[in-house]
């Protein structure tokens, strides 16, 4: 018998490829402009630390890190809408941290849509700080642009 026994509090654990459905089911509820499959499988291909937060309920929220040459990049973070402001964006943030911290990064990067003053937020309150801009980086309605807000966290030695 192959049966999955989801934990009923929350636990972080690496996404696998058999995740993948019900990960894009969040990503493009949560996004006008979602990544693609195919972007989920070529991380996981590339040996990318991908991570999901799931309960009983199935996934809440995912993470994907990339690491190397002593930075880390936070290329997505997303907790499905219907579970946001739980504190669960900050979980997976913080286990994000944790696997930059073990692969010895001095700093994480991580880009973010002016418009997503949540996110922002929960940035801020996690040490990040605002680096600079990057013109026209994220598609958005009507075929315009948006700037993404550049941030970084340093990671000191503990």
């Amino acid at each position: 018998m192959n049966a999955v026994v989801k934990p009923a509090v929350p636990q972080i654990r690496p996404m696998r490829s058999d995740d993948l459905r019900e990960v894009m089911a969040i990503e493009v509820r949560a996004y006008d402009f979602p990544w693609t499959e195919a972007v989920f499988r070529d991380c996981l291909k590339a040996g990318y630390s991908l991570w999901v937060l799931e309960s009983t309920a199935g996934i809440l929220g995912y993470g994907v890190l990339s690491a190397a040459a002593g930075e880390a990049h936070i290329l997505n973070l997303c907790v499905a809408p219907e579970h946001q402001g739980a504190g669960y964006g900050r979980r997976l943030l913080s286990r994000l941290i944790d696997l930059a911290r073990w692969h010895q990064v001095e700093r994480v990067f991580l880009e973010v849509r002016p418009s997503n003053t949540a996110a922002i937020s929960l940035y801020h309150r996690s040490g990040f700080c605002e680096i600079g801009h990057r013109p026209n980086y994220y598609p958005a309605a009507n075929g315009r642009r948006e700037d993404a807000v550049v941030m970084a966290r340093e990671l000191l030695p503990d």
